[in-house]
């Protein structure tokens, strides 16, 4: 078997389908919903657009909808859930918009100050960072089916940025982004791309 060059390995990056707070903007971090039927359909785009492409490694959420959907993509039986890829515990704010939030905080800021009760954006990128080991770790290309602000968090941190960098990397439901190696330098490959959901609309 020919061996797979860490320079030449990929991390794919699987958001979520939709879901009904992401729908609403609402903070949806350890409440475990499942997906809405557009976000099921979603999830199999997901599987026509991976189809085809050999991971050594497959990692999901425990989170329900983030399961569902790696389930729906067609990787069910050859993932394995990573506790670290939860997405971020908002605390006292879980279920709340950020305009709710900042009539009480009108100053509030997830990727500066984190969440009241919850998670600090160090403590998300810790988690980050054990998972971008574990990637770098396995044998081939990696796909993570996850969160939005947590692939975020894991995208600056590949990057060596600090976790509050992952607030200027918009992600979008049911998205595929690829991280990857420009020689010895950490680079984004492909980012929020869902023209594979152009035909589930």
């Amino acid at each position: 078997m020919k061996e797979i060059s860490v320079a030449t390995r990929t991390l794919w990056l699987v958001r979520h389908g939709e879901t009904p707070w992401s729908i609403l903007g609402r903070h949806t971090g350890r409440t475990d919903l499942g997906l809405t039927s557009q976000g099921k359909q979603q999830a199999a785009a997901l599987g026509s657009r991976l189809s085809g492409h050999r991971f050594g490694l497959i990692l999901t959420s425990p989170l329900l909808r983030a399961s569902e959907t790696c389930r729906l993509a067609g990787y069910n039986g050859a993932a394995s859930v990573e506790a670290d890829l939860q997405e971020w515990d908002y605390g006292t704010f879980e279920g709340r918009t950020t305009a709710d939030i900042r009539l009480e905080q009108p100053s509030w800021d997830l990727w500066n100050t984190g969440a009241s009760g919850g998670e600090t954006p160090s403590a998300v990128g810790r988690r980050a960072d054990r998972v971008i080991a574990r990637a770098m770790a396995a044998e081939g290309d990696v796909a993570l089916f996850a969160h939005g602000h947590l692939l975020r968090v894991l995208a600056a941190r590949w990057l060596g940025f600090a976790p509050s960098a992952g607030g200027s990397l918009a992600l979008d439901t049911a998205s595929v982004s690829v991280l990857g190696l420009e020689r010895e330098r950490r680079v984004i490959r492909l980012w929020n791309e869902t023209c594979h959901l152009a035909y589930e609309q």
